[in-house]
């Protein structure tokens, strides 16, 4: 069983690249030196953040993989010009398939962030750690900025597996996640709806192709189970990352009242999400309350304001969202496929 290394500050500081004198992207403060998110203001005045994302990717992936994400502020992105913005930093954008969360469609392949009512509160997470196939890079536009709350929080995974206990993290690494998901009508996605498709034979194929168990309930709902490891290997980097589901998916970050709730009406096996250790067991609460304590040490909230773009490395940080107020508006493009052949894995799966 591979241990995971330090964190990515543990020993040293490492000083972040900048842009030469008068170069189009500029740090927005050069002692930064890694913090979560680098953020980075236009060097002078009229640059078009597509073409010079264009020019400079080894710049720009360079901050990217010190820091996590990196935010590009003061370059005036719009809806129009959002999806060649995301391709410029992210490349050719994939649809949102094996869905989780309900999204619109604003362009090709760009998305709503999420359409959760403002009220809701969404944790930390990694896009799609659930899937066999998941996104490498996130790119998130801010069209319009919320009138309170609202901003996007971040965590560094590197940082954030550092802080994991060995008793904790040990069950992880040997038996990985296991994801149980309860698709109805009615109560979080159908299965049409996450799967963008009526077909239960398009469905059975999918899932038989990554290694998702199905079952088909009599009631007309489809449940399905799958195992993922819980620790990756960040194909770049070689740096470990806290990479999964567990906590965000598991039915003891609902509020009690809520969890209650569901579990009256759907009984404990048909709660929508649900996750236990990859052997079958249950997580225990000291081990999810564990975890959450180390989300909100390493949590950073970022405000949005309008024209902002996020490019998030889906690896090497988690996001959510605060509850706001307001016409809040955030698209979002997600790119670079990656599957779980492609990365290491800290553990014994």
């Amino acid at each position: 069983m591979m241990a995971p290394g330090p964190g990515p500050t543990a020993g040293r500081r490492r000083t972040v690249a900048v842009s030469p004198p008068g170069g189009a992207l500029v740090p927005a403060d050069a002692s930064q030196h890694g913090r979560l998110p680098f953020r980075v203001v236009p060097g002078r005045p009229g640059v078009v953040l597509a073409d010079v994302a264009r020019a400079r990717p080894d710049l720009i992936r360079d901050w990217l993989h010190r820091s996590g994400a990196v935010l590009f502020r003061g370059f005036a992105v719009t809806l129009d010009s959002f999806a060649d913005v995301a391709r410029a930093l992210a490349g050719e954008l994939a649809p949102y398939v094996e869905r989780s969360t309900p999204r619109t469609r604003v362009r090709d392949r760009v998305y709503t962030a999420t359409d959760h009512p403002s009220d809701q509160v969404i944790g930390l997470h990694h896009e799609n750690a659930y899937q066999q196939v998941f996104p490498r890079f996130l790119v998130f536009g801010c069209l319009v900025a919320p009138t309170d709350g609202g901003a996007t929080p971040l965590a560094d995974a590197r940082r954030v597996l550092a802080q994991v206990p060995e008793p904790v993290r040990e069950p992880f690494l040997r038996h990985g996640v296991c994801y149980i998901r309860n698709f109805s009508e009615g109560l979080g996605l159908s299965w049409q709806e996450a799967f963008q498709t009526t077909s239960r034979a398009v469905v059975e194929q999918y899932c038989a192709e990554r290694d998702i168990e199905v079952r088909w309930r009599p009631d007309g709902g489809l449940r399905t189970r799958q195992v993922r490891p819980a620790v990756a290997r960040h194909p770049a980097t070689g740096e470990l990352c806290w990479f999964n589901h567990a906590l965000f998916f598991n039915a003891a970050g609902l509020p009690a009242a809520v969890r209650g709730a569901l579990v009256s009406q759907l009984g404990a096996d048909g709660l929508p999400n649900q996750t236990c250790y990859g052997d079958g067991r249950p997580i225990p609460d000291e081990v999810l309350s564990t975890l959450a304590e180390i989300y909100a040490a390493e949590r950073v909230a970022v405000p949005w304001r309008a024209g902002d773009v996020l490019l998030v490395d889906n690896l090497l940080a988690a996001h959510g969202r605060e509850s706001f107020t307001g016409a809040r508006q955030v698209v979002v493009g997600m790119a670079g496929p990656t599957s779980w052949a492609d990365v290491g894995t800290g553990g014994g799966r």
